[in-house]
């Protein structure tokens, strides 16, 4: 599964149609329009069916570079939001019926998610909060079940009873992605961000605090549909090499055979203003930055493809 980026002005299907055995394949785009539904960056969703969940995210696309601006909390999306793209259809349901920890999360931009099954589980995400009186990263883990949600919003029932919350520190993390391998885990990245978006750095005007995790956090997660309980296995940190947000992380099959992940580019390195070319492959035994690749595009994070051909590995 992959993540959605920038925009919901037009969903785009792809038809992967096999061709001959020198272009075994081919990728067409196709745009469309699905009523009731607008502009979205750097949401979470899930899918059932057929059907999305559309969670979180901004309504007025990049963030402006003005501090008083910037993030501010109209842009925020404050509801969720069902979209049905082959019906043509879409459903949306007010987050103001949830708790403030549930609700002010799932407003939230560049959230990390990930979808076991039907539940979908969410980590951190920056926006304002009323709660902290300030914009923050959430401290938080959210599940929601898709199926009964989605249900919920089309048939306009309560959606409390299908949203769940823990809190836990190292779950404060914006701009990362969330994968699994095996059983457990890997938070990949990201940062932690407090206070309002300021271009000219922490200690002009209205200061924040941004501190990368520089690391992958690993855990395993215990949850009987009523309790959840994160376990913290050891975390890899790496700040000359895991320095990165906002960017793609995509499930990959290594030479092995074995399923991991790799992260591509990001923003941005530790001691130059610019984005990283290099890659770097995870798996069940660590990580390592792939040799002889260069990357000098897509820095930021944007809908991504995986394709494998079991036959040619």
């Amino acid at each position: 599964m992959t993540r959605f980026a920038n925009t919901l002005f037009f969903l785009l299907f792809v038809v992967l149609t096999i061709k001959a055995q020198n272009t075994p394949f081919d990728i067409q785009l196709t745009p469309m329009q699905v009523e009731g539904v607008g502009g979205m960056q750097a949401f979470a969703f899930g899918q059932h069916e057929g059907k999305w969940l559309i969670i979180g995210g901004r309504l007025d696309g990049l963030h402006r570079r003005q501090p008083f601006a910037s993030f501010d909390i109209a842009g925020h999306n404050t509801q969720l939001i069902v979209v049905d793209p082959i019906g043509n259809q879409s459903w949306t349901a007010s987050l103001d019926v949830l708790p403030a920890s549930i609700k002010e999360q799932l407003s939230a931009t560049n959230m990390e998610f990930y979808q076991e099954g039907d539940i979908l589980y969410l980590i951190g995400g920056y926006g304002y909060s009323n709660t902290a009186g300030d914009h923050t990263t959430y401290p938080n883990l959210t599940a929601i079940n898709i199926p009964q949600t989605i249900q919920a919003i089309q048939n306009d029932l309560s959606i409390l009873p299908l949203i769940r919350q823990i809190k836990d520190d190292k779950m404060a993390v914006t701009g990362g992605y969330l994968h699994k391998i095996d059983d457990t885990f890997y938070l990949v990245g990201g940062q932690k961000f407090i206070g309002r978006y300021n271009p000219m750095g922490p200690n002009n005007g209205p200061g924040f605090v941004q501190e990368y995790t520089n690391a992958i956090r690993k855990f395993t997660l215990e949850d009987d549909g009523t309790t959840l309980k994160i376990i913290h296995q050891a975390e890899i940190y790496d700040k000359a090499q895991l320095h990165r947000r906002d960017y793609n992380v995509a499930p990959q099959i290594m030479p092995d055979g074995r399923e991991g992940l790799t992260a591509f580019s990001g923003v941005f390195q530790e001691n130059v203003d610019l984005p990283f070319l290099t890659c770097v492959n995870i798996d069940g035994d660590g990580y390592a930055v792939q040799p002889g690749f260069n990357q000098y595009y897509n820095h930021y994070h944007c809908a991504h493809i995986p394709l494998y051909s079991a036959k040619r590995q």
